[in-house]
Parts: C-alpha cells; structure tokens; sequence
C-alpha cells in the first residue's frame, strides 16, 4: 500500500456520472494531474470547486493532487471531510488509510480500512490494503518480540517472512508494476 495505489484511482475519473459539462471540466483536471501538471490541475479543482464545493469527485481528485504533491496533511484534511460528508464512500477512507500508513499511523490506517470494508464489504481494495496493513503491524510487532528474545526461532522466521512480503510488493512498485486502486466516488451532488 503505498502512494502510487492513489495515483491509479484517477484512472476511473474518466467514467463520470452528470452533467456532460461537468464531467468534462473534472476530466480536464485528470488529465492534467495524470500528466504531471500539479500546480495547474490543483488550481483547476481549486476553481471548479469554487462553483460546486459539495463535488465529490472534484474534491477526491484535489486530495489525490495534494497527496501526490506531498501534502499530506492538506489531502489528509480533505479525505476526512469526505468520509463527513459522504461515509457510505470507501474511496476517501482507502485513501486516508494510505496517507495515515505513509506516516506509519497504522492504527489510524487500520481503522480508516475497517470503516471502508464496514461500508463496502466487497471493496477488494479495502480489504487488500487493510491485509498490507496488519503485515506491517505484525512485522513491527515481530521486531519487538525479536528484540526481547533475540533466540527466538519462531519469531525469526515470522518476520524474514513477512519482510520478504512486504518486500516483494515494494519491488513491484518500484518497478512500476500496476497495482489496483480505488475507483473514485461518484455520488449525486
């Protein structure tokens, strides 16, 4: 579960529910994101949202931009009043969940997941990253056993094996890999 799984929920900006115009607008700020104009698409949402402050998909897709610009805490902010707004929506938890574990909140991270997967019980995105999760919490805790018992055989293998899992997903990340994201909300404003 790392930032790169935001970056692939954009894709789904594309199928928008409403007005034709509307949905062009917000797919003008996508395809800015997508190719890299941050600071353009930001105030392009900033903009948009002006005129229609309750858009759900406007707002997600300025927490996406903010997050992959490195604001953590602004898009942290804006996910948070997303699931205010609309908690039937697991997205803006998933995504939560993604900023809190980037800043090794995990039990944060954990209970943004649970209330996603409480929401949407077949969010299979849900569900993957609350499982990247626990592994995180199980190999930190892991550490902690091996630290107190450093013999400890069965602790070992636990944590080489779970390091190795959490290895293998960031090796796959990094080689730009797809991973599956979370489709984008899309209720009636």
């Amino acid at each position: 579960m790392a930032l790169p799984r935001l970056l692939t929920a954009v894709a789904a900006c594309a199928v928008l529910a409403g007005a034709p115009a509307l949905a062009d607008e917000i797919q003008e700020i996508n395809l800015q994101f997508r190719t890299g104009d941050l600071g353009g698409a930001l105030d392009h949402a900033n903009r948009y949202l002006a005129q229609h402050p309750k858009d759900a998909r406007a707002r997600f897709l300025k927490g996406l931009i903010l997050a992959d610009q490195g604001k953590t805490n602004d898009a942290i902010e804006l996910f948070t009043g997303l699931t205010e707004d609309h908690p039937e929506l697991p997205e803006p938890y998933n995504n939560l969940a993604v900023l809190y574990a980037s800043q090794t909140r995990y039990e944060a991270a954990r209970n943004a997941l649970e209330t996603a997967v409480r929401t949407h019980p077949n969010y299979a995105t849900g569900h993957e990253n609350l499982g990247d999760v626990y592994a995180k919490m199980a190999a930190i805790a892991y550490g902690k056993a091996l630290a107190l018992d450093s013999g400890n055989a069965a602790v070992q293998t636990k944590l080489t094996l779970i390091q190795n899992m959490l290895g293998e997903q960031a090796r796959k990340q990094a080689a730009g890999k797809p991973v599956p994201g979370a489709s984008p909300p899309a209720p009636a404003r």
